[in-house]
Formats: structure tokens, C-alpha cells, sequence
């Protein structure tokens, strides 16, 4: 018997839905974005606190890390490495700073180990890699490092850990293992850190507001697998714009960015504008709601 007109319809109505569903199923983030609700804020020193932070394991009930042009040493800086971003410890107890010069072919990277020494580690730049180097983010097994290159990019280079990943010397090249390649661009961000095996979060300071309907943007970015030695993928979503208050008016500059897997709390550094900067810059703080 021929189907009726009704059940045509149904039918018709079933197979749009279906593929619906599986437009959606297909095109969603690897995970749910979250909620970051503002729970309070400390002042940030705009020489000792004014690049990033990391919150430190090992030893146990260690003070938080930051890094600013206050805490460069004087051999490092007298070297050319005269800029400091957004640095990160792995959950082991390998610290790393990046480093930047004004000019050259090469970054650095410096590394301590659990045990309290330092090792710098120098990567070559690549073909068509940016000299600035503003943050590092180690993978929760420690094996891997990410790390960002300023301006409008859509990847993000994963190097081995300095120090961690056993392959890494002090005496050779820190080769490039791999990029994340992003979904969506992202611009000037200025700190990555891991809240999961595969999410990142991470503080954008982009001036312009174009990429995603507002400046200054806190970003989650889901990865398609654990970085290693091949390539991933990476789905960008903005969460919500950080907290731009101060005393003066003005061009504010979101720094650097740590996630305490103990405590479940993000913190991230904004700096204020104009004369503010030594009063009013601030490590705002965060919960998952």
C-alpha cells in the first residue's frame, strides 16, 4: 500500500531531524564550554607580578610564581633576554620561563628542575616562526609544551618540555615536535594553561574585539588529542571578556594566566592603564559556576 500524504510528511519530518542531529553531533566542541564566575582579585606589582604566574606542587604548599621585568636576572637580561612572559610548572616540578629578545633568530627557555637548578634551553626559529614568545603551558603528563607567538595567529608550537621530556638538552636544539592548529584565530594571547588533559585556557589581549564581539577575551580551546609528536586540532570558544576596572581610563593589558588543578581556581593578571599600573593592576580570580 502507498504511504499516505501524512506519513510522508512524518517521514520527511524524521530524516530532517535526524540529519539535524547529526550536523550538530558533528560540529560541537570536543567538551562543554565553561562558566568562569569573578570571586575576587589581589593587587598585581607591576615589576614582580606584571607578566604571568603559576601556581607550584612541588615542593608541597609552595608560594605561587610570577614573573615580571623585576624578576629577570641580571646574567639572563645582560644576554639580550630582556622579556619574560607567562611561565608554567609541570605537575612533577619543572618550572619554565620563556624568553624573548629585541632581535635575533632564536628563543629561550628557562628551565628548573625539581631539584632547584636552572638550564637554559635555546630553539632556533623555524620557517616562518615569530621571534616574541609570550607563554608556555606543560601538558599534565609533562612530556609536551605549548607556546604561543604573538599577533593574530591560528596555531599554537609544541616543543618537549625542557628539562622533563628526557629527549631535551641544555647543549642542543629545542626542536619544534608539532602545532596545535586552531579552528578560529586568535589574537595577542598572552597565556595559555592546561585545565584538562586536552582544554586550555587562556587570556587573550586583543585590542580590537573583531575575532569574537569583545576585547580582552578569556578563551577556552578544546584539543583534538593529547600534543605530542603529531599535529592536533584545536576548537577555539571565547568564555567571556576579563575584568577592565581601574581608577584611570584607558589602554588595559591582559598578562598571564594559571589554572590550580588543588583548588579549581583560575587567576589571571590585568594590568591597568596609564598611572594606575602601580595601583590598581590586579590578579583577578575565578571559579567554574
Amino acid at each position: 500500500m502507498p504511504a499516505s500524504p501524512r506519513q510522508r510528511c512524518r517521514a520527511g519530518l524524521t530524516a530532517l531531524v535526524a540529519l539535524a542531529a547529526t550536523f550538530v553531533l558533528s560540529t560541537a566542541p570536543a567538551s562543554a564550554a565553561d562558566t568562569w564566575t569573578e570571586t575576587g582579585s589581589d593587587r598585581a606589582d607591576p615589576l614582580t607580578e606584571s607578566q604571568g604566574l603559576t601556581s607550584v606542587e612541588v615542593p608541597a604548599n609552595s608560594a605561587n610564581r610570577y614573573t615580571g621585568i623585576g624578576t629577570i636576572p641580571l646574567s639572563v637580561s645582560s644576554r639580550g633576554w630582556n622579556h619574560v612572559g607567562d611561565p608554567d610548572e609541570s605537575y612533577d616540578g619543572y618550572y619554565v620561563e620563556p624568553y624573548q629578545a629585541d632581535s635575533g633568530t632564536a628563543k629561550m627557555y628557562r628551565a628548573q628542575a625539581p631539584d632547584g637548578t636552572w638550564s637554559e634551553y635555546t630553539h632556533t626559529l623555524a620557517s616562518g616562526e615569530a621571534l616574541n614568545n609570550s607563554w608556555d603551558a606543560i601538558s599534565p603528563d609533562s612530556q609536551y609544551m605549548l607556546s604561543g607567538e604573538y599577533g593574530t595567529m591560528t596555531r599554537f608550537l609544541v616543543f618537549p618540555t625542557p628539562g622533563a621530556n628526557k629527549s631535551t638538552s641544555p647543549s642542543a636544539n629545542l626542536p619544534l615536535a608539532s602545532v596545535v592548529n586552531l579552528d578560529h584565530a586568535v589574537r595577542d594571547v598572552q597565556g595559555c594553561d592546561f585545565s584538562g588533559a586536552t582544554t586550555l585556557l587562556c587570556s587573550s589581549d586583543d585590542p580590537d574585539g573583531g575575532l569574537f564581539g569583545y576585547t580582552k577575551p578569556l578563551l577556552q580551546i578544546d584539543l583534538s588529542a593529547q600534543p605530542g609528536t603529531g599535529n592536533v586540532t584545536g576548537h577555539v570558544t571565547a568564555l567571556r571578556q576579563l575584568p577592565l576596572r581601574s581608577s584611570c581610563s584607558g589602554t588595559f593589558e591582559a598578562e598571564g594566566i594559571d589554572y590550580d588543578r588543588r583548588t579549581g581556581t583560575l587567576r589571571v593578571i590585568v594590568m591597568s592603564p596609564g598611572f594606575c599600573v602601580l595601583t590598581d593592576s590586579k590578579t583577578y580570580k575565578f571559579t567554574r559556576s
